[in-house]
């Protein structure tokens, strides 16, 4: 059960329908219902959300993003990128490969940034030039900001939505 308050789209003032009609296509997820009670964080973070991580491919994307969520627990994220990694040509056992942290299936770049991801979520602090000289043997420097970014949206997006018990708005797909 959700913790918090949701707008719905019939009980939204007027900026956020816009938003809702015009940015998701008259769709909002439970995470921009859960957002819209401060429609200006609404609007920024969907236009923050949709600029990140523009300079990998969606491949490396979702296997970045279910990566961070399969490792913070996040139910709603992991399911949500489930989701749409199977447009990106992700399959059942990769996403079981990704949620055990069994790389050695993936490219030597994913692999990179897979643990790469990892290292940034379970102990930032420890990321050291020898894991930057990694990167960069696969990624430009914007593809690495773009990573860095992506792992920390998956990081907030996470702890944003497990708390909140944010419910999910279509079946789970079991993992």
């Amino acid at each position: 059960m959700t913790r918090i308050a949701l707008i719905e789209p019939e009980a939204a003032n007027p900026e956020v329908k816009e938003i809702y009609e015009k940015t998701l296509r008259g769709k909002p997820g439970t995470i921009q219902k859960a957002l819209a009670l401060r429609p200006d964080a609404l609007k920024n973070f969907l236009a923050f959300y949709a600029s990140v991580g523009r300079s990998l491919d969606r491949r490396l994307y979702e296997l970045v993003y279910l990566r961070v969520s399969f490792i913070n627990g996040c139910f709603y994220c992991s399911q949500h990128h489930v989701a749409s990694s199977k447009k990106a040509g992700l399959a059942h056992e990769q996403w079981v490969a990704l949620k055990n942290g069994a790389y050695e299936n993936f490219s030597e770049a994913e692999q990179t940034a897979l643990r790469y991801a990892e290292k940034i979520t379970r102990a930032p602090q420890q990321a050291g030039d020898a894991d930057f000289a990694g990167l960069r043997k696969h990624f430009s420097e914007e593809m690495i900001m773009d990573l860095h970014l992506l792992i920390g949206l998956a990081n907030l997006t996470n702890r944003f939505t497990g708390p909140l018990d944010l419910a999910l708005e279509f079946p789970a797909e079991q993992i």
